[in-house]
């Protein structure tokens, strides 16, 4: 028998559970393109040219078929819940205070930081970059972002945050054309197999109209249509989700199975001849494997993590932190191993827990009761693992998909 999941505003665990996990395999993902092995490309043109590993190069391969889909589909059902429990207004106010002006002070502070990280790891690897470490500074015009870096998805949260408010006031007034679209939907999310095959279809057909076996993730200030309609179509469906949240329970069936699809026509896809493939066939493979991870993925954590847990609650509340943090650590820790005759996975293990380990270090002694776990998370919190008790009264998730404002 499936769990009853609370219907009102009430903290739901699962799923700020899933958006941490979610951030927190960043430092994964970023820490693992680094020994793949093969040469630098666009999307990090950092590589060890003396450890690389098939192994992680499948992990990154993997991580990032369906991270940021589940991201962007959480972050839609928290943005309906502000939108619709708290109020338009309150939706807007929120994210400008939680998104936003994050955004647009870390965007700053972070850059150099970055760049340097990537300056110094290509120039110790030998490799082609556009500063050296030492003359990063000697041009005042280097220290003004000119990229989003790994911030792009607060970027689009940005422009999903507009776009969500001017059609959930548009549809407030169109109560004829909402139900229907929710009857519809409501009918696809109770049928496991077309939820999959409905889901896959419209996200292929995304890929084929941005032309595309997947989404090249834009990093520039010019907002790039495809990546915002690929993403923003996660989004939207987060949020109808939400519309329907009796539903979520669906979601556990066939989890499990879902999860082992998922990992097994991935693995074989990668151990493929993709020279082969036809990008066609490409983003279909890629489509369906994104929404069983995305139902297995999503199911798990509701059947696991729904209750009150202070260590997962503690890894919640620093999610934003360690993401915004991590990023320049997985880009400048690789270079201080230059030339240490030790496999590719030892030194990836090195990175991410020497990453890891600062960024909750620093999270704990400088962020979580300081001004600037205030400002990320909207309140400051005790150091204390033991003060972090069950919620007297239902409020819901922190950290860039709602906060715990009062």
């Amino acid at each position: 028998m499936m769990k009853t999941l609370t219907q009102k505003s009430e903290r739901l665990h699962s799923l700020d559970s899933l958006r941490a996990i979610m951030m927190m395999l960043g430092i994964v993902l970023h820490t693992a393109n680094t020994y793949t092995g093969g040469e630098p490309a666009p999307g990090w043109p950092l590589k060890d040219p003396e450890a690389g590993n098939e192994l992680l190069k499948w992990l990154g391969y993997t991580i990032h078929n369906f991270r940021m889909p589940i991201f962007m589909l959480v972050a839609g059902f928290f943005a309906a819940l502000l939108f619709y429990e708290r109020s338009p207004n309150k939706m807007i106010v929120n994210r400008v205070k939680r998104i936003v002006l994050p955004f647009i002070v870390f965007v700053i502070l972070l850059w150099p930081l970055v760049m340097l990280g990537f300056s110094y790891s290509q120039q110790i690897f030998g490799l082609a970059h556009n500063y050296t470490f030492s003359s990063f500074f000697e041009n005042p015009s280097n220290l003004i972002p000119q990229r989003t870096m790994h911030l792009w998805f607060l970027y689009y949260l940005i422009m999903f945050s507009v776009a969500s408010f001017g059609l959930g006031k548009l549809f407030q007034n169109l109560p004829s054309v909402i139900k229907p679209i929710k009857i519809v939907f409501e009918k696809i999310m109770r049928r496991p197999l077309l939820k999959l095959v409905f889901f896959a279809l419209i996200t292929f057909s995304l890929l084929l109209l941005i032309d595309s076996y997947w989404v090249a993730t834009s990093l520039s200030f010019v907002p790039d249509g495809g990546t915002f309609s690929f993403y923003f179509f996660f989004y939207l469906t987060g949020w109808l989700l939400f519309k329907s949240k009796h539903l979520l329970s669906s979601f556990m069936q066939y989890d499990r199975l879902f999860t082992l699809l998922g990992l097994g026509i991935f693995t074989l896809y990668f151990l493929a001849d993709r020279t082969e493939f036809s990008d066609a066939l490409t983003a279909g493979i890629r489509s369906v494997t994104c929404w069983l991870f995305i139902f297995g993925f999503t199911g798990l954590f509701l059947r696991y993590f729904s209750k009150h847990s202070a260590f997962m609650r503690y890894i919640s509340d620093s999610a934003y932190w360690v993401y915004l943090l991590h990023l320049p650590l997985t880009a400048f820790l690789p270079g201080l191993m230059e030339g240490w005759a030790i496999p590719a996975l030892l030194k990836f293990a090195i990175v991410a827990s020497a990453t890891t380990f600062i960024c909750f270090f620093t999270y704990h002694y400088l962020v979580r009761s300081s001004f600037i776990g205030e400002f990320l998370n909207g309140r400051k919190y005790s150091r204390k693992l033991n003060d972090i008790k069950p919620l007297e009264k239902p409020v819901i998730p922190n950290v860039i998909l709602v906060t715990d404002d009062k």
